[in-house]
């Protein structure tokens, strides 16, 4: 079975189409990066690294220092799945992140993107 095409994409070229869609409702690039950090883990500087080398998004996920153990309790729909019910893990951490950019770009409080 081949994977799915997203797993070998760059996340450095899925990146700025986050940022482009956040900045359309008025957020901000540092969100984005807040959002991705508290998700993953990643430092500011491990994020930008993590861009410079066009890491794909398998190594991205599978590089994150500290996945946010609060990523569980995101739920709802993104591409038309419910992101609670996805059962490959890789592909679950990839919808996790698109749900919380979603989420961004709808306006919503960081404290209730952040779950708190």
């Amino acid at each position: 079975m081949t994977k799915p095409r997203i797993y070998t994409m760059s996340f450095a070229s899925v990146y700025p189409h986050y940022v482009a869609k956040v900045e359309k409702k008025g957020r901000t690039k540092a969100e984005v990066d807040e959002v991705i950090r508290w998700l993953t883990g990643y430092t500011q500087e491990g994020l930008e690294s993590q861009l410079e080398r066009q890491t794909d998004f398998e190594a991205f996920i599978a590089e994150a220092p500290r996945p946010n153990p609060s990523r569980r309790s995101i739920k709802g729909v993104v591409c038309g799945v419910r992101v609670e019910n996805i059962e490959e893990p890789l592909m679950q951490e990839i919808r996790y992140m698109d749900k919380l950019i979603d989420e961004l770009a709808k306006g919503k409080s960081m404290e209730k993107i952040f779950r708190e």
